[in-house]
Order: structure tokens, then sequence, then C-alpha cells
């Protein structure tokens, strides 16, 4: 199976984003849309998380099934974009069932913000619902770039641009011929750095091609790094996968995920971080339920990590500057090849 390295890699997932960078905006929306049945968890390490509708994906709570996930800027004031995805699903009759009729459905819609207030210009310019619709009615099944998009429109990573970095691998399995898919999305909007300032790249190699930057270029870099000042930030984000789980696996996944995080960005859930991971398993690919389900669990924790990791640094080298921050690439074009992105 050929893995296109996006969350869409996970059949039945799709991705849309919305942004606006123009008169005071540089903020954004990105909407994960997930198929019928899908089982979500959570873990929320950052000292200052922006969350809703999160309890109900705790192991103990009643629904299970995850209609969407949204991730989104605007900090807390951006919540309000996940009341446009309901609206999107709740059209479609897309939702936990509450009554006889097509339309008695109430979609779950778990949502995560990063702080990029002002960035564009004004306060006061930040997602709403619309941004929520937008995104949701954006969503395809096929590969998404990377970069200053969606969610990532007006991210920043201790003083570069940030933005949304997508990767997936596949996880072995004998059942299964092509293998069991996990898969990341990560917007990356940290306190602390994916890049190394002495050596001018990343902590965690990405998909992109890089060489060692110019003397001159790591130079202008560590400048840019020094200079960078203490901001509020978050990295939020997704890994999904075709994995039959239960919501408790899920929020392990998203447990381990951060081990990913915290190998790409130093440091990690700060206290003015809102590092958030979720976790969705589709159920397409069952597991055994013997000793033997552990160890496959074990291996898809790892990708899990893996692709969160990778994610995260693919985020910031594809970044091209859209809120008034200099891009890793702006700043260290010696670093990529003749036939790098």
């Amino acid at each position: 199976m050929q893995l296109a390295g996006c969350l869409t890699d996970v059949p039945g997932v799709r991705v849309g984003h919305a942004r606006r960078v123009s008169r005071g905006w540089a903020t954004g929306t990105t909407v994960v849309l997930l198929p019928q049945g899908t089982v979500g968890g959570i873990d929320v390490r950052g000292g200052g998380p922006g969350t809703r509708e999160t309890d109900v994906l705790h192991p103990s709570a009643t629904v299970s099934e995850v209609h969407a996930i949204c991730l989104t800027g605007g900090s807390a004031y951006g919540l309000a974009a996940a009341t446009g995805v309901m609206e999107y699903l709740e059209s479609r009759g897309v939702g936990f069932r509450v009554g006889p009729e097509p339309h008695a459905v109430v979609p779950i819609v778990p949502a995560a913000v990063i702080f990029d207030l002002g960035r564009g210009g004004r306060f006061d310019n930040r997602p709403d619902a619309g941004f929520g619709r937008r995104a949701a009615s954006a969503a395809r099944n096929h590969p998404t770039p990377n970069g200053a998009i969606g969610a990532g429109t007006g991210a920043r990573a201790h003083g570069l641009q940030g933005g949304v970095g997508s990767a997936s691998k596949l996880v072995a399995h004998e059942t299964w011929a092509d293998g069991i898919v996990v898969s990341a999305l990560a917007v990356v909007n940290a306190a602390g750095s994916v890049i190394d300032r002495d050596t001018g790249l990343p902590w965690m190699p990405g998909d992109v091609r890089l060489r060692r930057p110019s003397n001159a270029d790591r130079s202008v870099l560590q400048a840019q790094l020094d200079g960078a000042t203490p901001a509020l930030n978050t990295t939020i984000g997704v890994v999904a996968t075709t994995a039959n789980l239960t919501k408790a696996e899920c929020s392990r996944v998203a447990t381990v995920a951060h081990d990913g995080l915290a190998r790409a960005i130093r440091p990690v859930h700060s206290m003015l971080d809102g590092d958030t991971i979720f976790a969705v398993a589709t159920g397409r690919d069952e597991l055994p339920h013997d000793r033997a389900r552990n160890t496959m669990l074990n291996a898809i924790l790892a990708a899990a990590a893996d692709c969160f990791a990778i994610a995260c640094t693919n985020a910031i080298v594809s970044a091209e500057s859209t809120s008034g921050s200099l891009a890793y690439r702006d700043l260290c074009p010696s670093a990529f090849t003749a036939d790098g992105v």
C-alpha cells in the first residue's frame, strides 16, 4: 500500500481547511471528518489548553462515536468554529441520534485551539462558526499540503512561522496484507523550537530532504531563535488509525503521541503551551484479543509517536510566512536540496 504521508491515508478520513489572510487577519480552522463508527480518545499535556467536548472522550462517558475533530485558531474565542462543524453535520443527518426523526442528531465534535490572537494585526479577527462550516465543506479524502494553512495560518513556533504538518506509517499485520495505517496531523504553534540552533536542522528529521545550512544562514537563524520572546502557544493535532481500538486504547495512543511531540519540539508541555492530541480509530482492522493484542498495540503506539514527530517537523520546514514571522525557508534557504520541496 502506497501512503501519501497524510491523515487521509486512513480510508474514510477527510480533511478540510479554511483560512483568512488579509486586512488584519491571519488565522484559520482545520476540520477532520470521520467515518461512521469512529472511536476517539484524548490526552492534554499543556498548562494552558483550550478545548471543547473533550469529556465525552473519557472511557467512562456514554457516547463512543466521534463524528469530527475541529482544530482552530482564535484561542478560546475560536471554539465557536466547532459550532459551524456541528451545523454542517446536522444538515446531513450525521450525529448521535436522540430521536426518531432524521434531523434529531447531535454531532460529536471535540475541538482544540491555538493562540494566534492579533497576529494578523487585529485582536478581534478570529474564527467563528463560518470558518468551521467552510472547513467542513472543503474536507476531502485526498492529500492536503503541509504549511501555513487552516489552523496553522497564524501559528508561530519559537520565532518562526508555524503551520500544519502530517505524516503516516504502516504497521505490519499478518491478517491485513496492506498493514494497519497510522497517520498524524499536527498544528505547530509551540513555545519551544523545532529547530536545533547549533546545527540549523530540525531535532527530528521530516519528509523534506534537508542539508546542513550554510554558516551564514545558521547565524541568521540563531539570531532569530535567540530573539524569540515567550508567547501563549500550543501544539494540537490528531492521530488516526485503521485499527479497531477502544476509547481507552485511543487515549493511550494520544498519550504516546506526545512522546513524538517531545522529540520534535524542545521544550514542550510548558505553562505557556496547551498541547492537546486527539486519537481516533476507524475500526477497519480487527486486532487479536489474546496476548498478541498488546504487541500490536505497542507497534501502533510507536508509529503514533513517530508520525506526530515527523508531522511537527513537516509543518515548520514547509511553511511560508503569513503572519509576520519569518519562515524557516526564509532564514535557511541553503538547507533545501535541489530536489527539495
